[in-house]
């Protein structure tokens, strides 16, 4: 992909026209300038991607999401991290395979594609050898998800909102489930078929995250009927219930809850009643902060923000 994109970004649905290239900062709220807050090995993805060694995981700052409930806010809007390099980029890619890394684990990753491509290409050169996750919010332009083809090994995206009512009150974008489904169709196309190790570890395929928001019960039974009958054992399914409420919701008293067991069960059985096999679910008290990850720079190098 080329760099000269972000003279013009529109790498994502905002499709913002900012010229990133000169300090200035887009929706995602970020330069051309690489901000990464952690890249570290990381334990609590879906089993198949974290194993017992940990998943490589690279947190990068910003988004051009904008969740209110977002769970990553210091990075995500508060832009905690270190300015770095794309040559310091492609030597962390090879420090986390060095520390027995299962894969790179690249976290909000979508306002930042030219450069991850281009460190990427830096450490392959470097022997770099680890199947590349691409962790998204699921906003996506299917032209950007094309440019990652050769690159990604498998997708991890968010299905966030099936209505669009939901979507535009909580992130701004109503148009959240057109790009979504289109991005996942393309991701799909490219790793059709689920593949895994002898370990269990997936070295190949597309896992689908909804995270069940509380009141919102319905809008999840919608979303995982339609991704099941759109794309059924093409993907795998992870049904979260790790939704923390943060002092930035409180604005928002409908969702400023955890979701309650019943909520969790009901959607969970929903899924089995429609076949869903292919999935993963989620045990014990994982909606808390300390769920969060400590985002203090581990790993990164570089100068302060």
């Amino acid at each position: 992909m080329d760099k000269n994109i972000l003279k013009d970004c529109v790498l994502c649905p905002r499709n913002c026209h900012t010229d990133r290239t000169n300090g200035k900062r887009g929706y995602c709220g970020v330069s051309d300038e690489l901000i990464v807050a952690r890249a570290a090995l990381h334990m609590w993805e879906e089993p198949c991607i974290s194993g017992k060694k940990g998943s490589g995981t690279v947190f990068f700052s910003g988004c051009a999401m904008g969740c209110v409930y977002c769970q990553n806010y210091s990075i995500a809007k508060v832009l905690n991290g270190k300015r770095i390099t794309i040559d310091r980029l492609s030597d962390i890619f090879i420090e986390l395979q060095n520390k027995g890394a299962n894969n790179i684990n690249l976290v909000t990753p979508s306002h930042y594609v030219p450069q991850i491509i281009e460190a990427l290409d830096k450490a392959k050169n470097k022997g770099l050898v680890l199947p590349v996750v691409y962790n998204t919010s699921g906003y996506e332009k299917v032209e950007t998800i094309k440019a990652l083809e050769e690159y990604v090994d498998i997708y991890l995206p968010d299905f966030k909102y099936f209505d669009s009512d939901i979507g535009k009150r909580y992130s701004n974008c109503p148009d959240y489930f057109s790009y979504a489904s289109a991005a996942i169709e393309e991701m799909v196309k490219q790793k059709p078929i689920p593949v895994f190790d002898d370990r269990g570890m997936m070295k190949q395929g597309v896992i689908v995250r909804h995270l069940i928001l509380p009141g919102y019960l319905e809008d999840s039974k919608s979303i995982i009927n339609y991704l099941y009958k759109t794309f059924n054992v093409h993907i795998y399914i992870s049904i979260m219930n790790q939704y923390t409420p943060l002092e930035n919701v409180l604005a928002y008293p409908e969702i400023n809850r955890k979701i309650t067991e019943k909520e969790y069960d009901e959607l969970v059985d929903y899924a089995i009643s429609l076949g869903v096999e292919n999935g993963f679910i989620q045990d014990g008290e994982t909606a808390s902060e300390s769920f969060i990850p400590d985002f203090d720079n581990e790993g990164v190098g570089g100068e302060p923000c």
